[in-house]
Parts: structure tokens; C-alpha cells; sequence
């Protein structure tokens, strides 16, 4: 499966009373950059990440999230979003994030990456764009993106393939991971067979599943 990156996008830094970093200071509102840009194990060069404590680190190096996924909420929202506009560094067409399998990996340029799980929606998100009731709305409609951890340091631009080189058997996918720490506690279960998942998820589907 091959797709492509339509564009990279990095943060202007926005000072806002919904930031949710204590400096007041937030990352969400990314734009498209010109030229290559550096994704490594620990970020992406040249980006900034406010609220380290839930946002950023290895498991959560870049976030991809789909034209094809922006434009359903273009058409709920009745406004445009532009490439970025969820927060995310990389922007994709042509490749199914939500139906991506934790653990799978593409090669973007000279980088590789794997998913690695999903986005929750938080405050933040929510205040950025001005919709109070976006958790919920961002929840039901289930197409969270996918953060990345970065396999091999590379350099991405706009316009590089995005191809899908491996794909593990366990099958659990980023859309029912998402369900399963939100609506569909049933799935909790299938977390486990997923070894590429953070391990901090893992130990919270246990502790989810044991309480009941």
C-alpha cells in the first residue's frame, strides 16, 4: 500500500488562555513548511511540544492524521481546515490511518516510522478550535490519527510516498484501539495482543479489565 505525504507541518507557538501547558504556551496550530524536514526518535526538528507530560517522547514522536479524515470534519464543522489543522506534523492522502495496525511501518522519504497508537482529544484541542463539545464529538466519530515512533531518522518533504513495508498479524488496528479507551471497553482485550502498543496502555487495559 503506498500513499503520500501532502505536506509537513510545524508549530507556530500560540499563547492562549486553553493552552494547556503551564507556560501558557501551546504547539497545536502547525502549518505547512517549505523544503525537508528531520523527524527523530524524540520529534520532529524543528517543531515545538507544549505539555511534555502528555504530549511528545518516543511513543509519540510525530502525529499523522489524513486529508481524507479532515475533510469529514470540514463538512461537520462547515468551515476549512487547512494541512496541520489538527496538529498534526505530517499530513497524508491515499493511506487508511484509522484502519492502520499498531505496529505497522512506512518508509516516508529516508525516515521510517511505526504507529504506535492513538490521539485522545484533550482540552486543549478543543479550545484551539473553539468547539466546546469537540472531546465528545472527537470520541464519537472515532478517526483519532496515528502518533509515530520514528524507527529510522530521516528526512521527509511534501509530495514523498508514504508506503506501508510492514504489517504485524495480530491485526488490532488504530481505529479499535481508540474505541477501546473510549466507547467499547468490550475490546479492551484485544489490546493485549498487541506488543508495539505502549506499555503504559497495556497496564491501563489490565487494570481496566481486572476492576471488572
Amino acid at each position: 500500500m503506498t500513499g503520500r505525504l501532502l505536506s509537513v507541518n510545524l508549530a507556530v507557538v500560540t499563547r492562549a488562555d486553553w493552552a494547556g501547558d503551564p507556560s501558557g504556551l501551546s504547539g497545536i496550530d502547525k502549518r505547512p513548511t517549505d523544503g525537508r524536514v528531520v523527524l527523530r526518535a524524540d520529534g520532529v526538528e524543528g517543531d515545538f511540544v507544549g505539555e511534555r507530560a502528555v504530549h511528545g517522547g518516543v511513543d509519540k514522536a510525530v502525529y499523522a492524521y489524513a486529508k481524507e479524515d479532515t475533510a469529514w470534519w470540514e463538512r461537520d464543522l462547515g468551515r476549512d481546515i487547512p494541512p496541520g489543522g489538527l496538529g498534526e506534523n505530517i499530513t497524508t492522502e491515499a493511506i487508511d490511518v484509522t484502519g492502520a495496525v499498531i505496529g505497522e511501518r512506512w518508509t516516508i522519504g529516508s525516515a521510517v516510522l511505526e504507529v504506535a497508537q492513538p490521539r485522545l482529544p484533550c482540552r486543549t484541542f478543543a479550545g484551539y478550535w473553539g468547539v466546546p463539545d469537540l472531546i465528545k464529538r472527537f470520541t464519537a466519530r472515532g478517526v483519532p490519527g496515528a502518533y509515530l515512533r520514528v524507527v529510522q531518522d530521516g528526512d521527509v518533504g511534501a509530495g514523498d510516498p508514504v508506503e506501508v513495508t510492514y504489517r504485524p498479524e495480530h491485526g488490532l488496528t488504530l481505529g479499535a484501539t481508540f474505541r477501546a479507551l473510549t466507547s467499547e471497553p468490550a475490546l479492551l482485550p484485544r489490546l493485549l495482543l498487541a506488543p508495539e502498543l505502549p506499555e503504559e496502555i497495556r497496564d491501563k487495559a489490565r487494570r481496566r479489565l481486572g476492576a471488572k
